[in-house]
Order: structure tokens, then C-alpha cells, then sequence
């Protein structure tokens, strides 16, 4: 009875780890996307602007 109880309580154990992983892996890919539409947006004018002396130039 004992060893049941345990097992249960491992398989809990191991089931909110999983769900700690990908709550964790879901805030690190919520970082990064944050982190590219800043640099986009930072970059996008300079690099629009660069493709448009470019143009001017040929």
C-alpha cells in the first residue's frame, strides 16, 4: 500500500516537472520573439534605408 502511495506520488512529482519545462521553455520563446520584433523594428528602417541608397545608386 505504502509502495503505491509512493509510486503515485512520483509520477506527480514527474508530471508538474514536465509541466515546469514547458512553461519555462514557453517564457524563453516568448523572450526571444520579443527580443527579434524589437531588433526588427529598431533595424527595419536602417536596413530599408540602405536598400534605398543602394537602389539610388545603380
Amino acid at each position: 500500500m505504502i509502495t503505491r502511495f509512493y509510486t503515485k506520488v512520483a509520477e506527480a512529482h514527474r508530471a508538474l516537472s514536465k509541466g515546469q519545462t514547458m512553461t519555462e521553455y514557453a517564457l524563453i520563446l516568448s523572450a526571444v520573439a520579443i527580443v527579434v520584433f524589437v531588433g526588427y523594428q529598431t533595424m527595419g528602417t536602417d536596413i530599408n534605408t540602405l536598400l534605398s541608397s543602394i537602389d539610388g545608386k545603380l
